[in-house]
């Protein structure tokens, strides 16, 4: 177990689990991804926690809208010494070497700005509706391929939400819902039709949040068919029967002509 091993790079074993989920990560629906509990010893995360800010310690960067409510912060300088050599670690040549191994994408590129990416947190009452990802890094003009997340919230009950839910294409149905549990590792592929979120408000207990670690990778060039349109930003779309902003799926869809759409969605993303 990867849990009885101080070095969580330990190259056999990440062979292995390439070896174990890669099959499942590219038949994975309604997107490729893949749920892999305890891949970090549990002590390594157990000092992540001990250093993870509140929501009143640094200066989050603070969303509050309709479309999301949450807090994050991509500056080193507020991450504490942990944190940060896990986040390295993570961009390191021998966890892109199993990324690549694992999601069968030759040349991917971590981002060392951690753009959108480093420590988010949501507070009771928080949400991140249903989206795609910004398609392109601002600053190092690459593809954005994958997203990898890790789960830092112990004792999570089902009632208290906060599921990561992926949807399908079409934006008919949430197809999978994930549990941001201790320890979790999500990782999946991010194209224009990968829609995803946390879209119910959070439910957990006052004085909880639900912590997580996120970081995004890259390639320089990526195929068509991943693409619904040129570069843009992050992309809200609502459930069916969901109002954001004062619209919803079936107006969007049955009124407003689809170049208006898309004008009001970007307008409404940006950050």
């Amino acid at each position: 177990m990867l849990t009885e091993r101080n070095n969580f790079l330990d190259q056999v074993y990440l062979e292995g689990l390439a070896d174990k989920f890669r099959q499942c990560y590219s038949s994975a629906q309604p997107f490729p991804h893949v749920v892999i509990d305890d891949f970090f010893p549990e002590d390594v995360l157990n000092e992540i926690l001990l250093e993870f800010p509140t929501s009143k310690e640094i200066d989050w960067r603070k969303f509050e809208t309709a479309t999301e409510k949450k807090l994050a912060s991509a500056n080193e300088r507020q991450m504490g010494d942990k944190t940060r050599q896990l986040l390295y670690s993570l961009n390191s040549s021998t966890f892109i070497s199993f990324l690549e191994d694992l999601v069968g994408i030759k040349g991917i590129i971590p981002d060392p700005h951690f753009e959108g990416g480093g420590l988010h947190q949501i507070e009771r009452g928080g949400y991140l509706k249903v989206h795609i990802d910004f398609n392109r890094h601002s600053r190092l003009e690459l593809d954005r391929r994958l997203n990898l997340l890790v789960y830092l919230n112990k004792d999570w009950e089902e009632e208290y939400g906060g599921h990561l839910e992926l949807w399908d294409p079409e934006m008919k149905a949430c197809a999978k819902r994930i549990l941001p549990v201790f320890n979790r590792l999500v990782i999946f592929s991010t194209n224009d039709f990968s829609y995803h979120g946390h879209p119910e408000p959070l439910t957990c207990p006052e004085g909880m949040t639900r912590q997580s670690l996120a970081l995004y990778y890259y390639s320089n060039g990526r195929p068509a068919e991943e693409l619904n349109e040129e570069s843009h930003s992050t992309i809200f779309k609502p459930r069916p029967g969901e109002y954001i902003g004062g619209f919803r799926n079936s107006f969007l869809k049955q009124l407003t002509p689809p170049i208006l759409v898309d004008l009001v969605r970007k307008a409404k993303s940006k950050k």
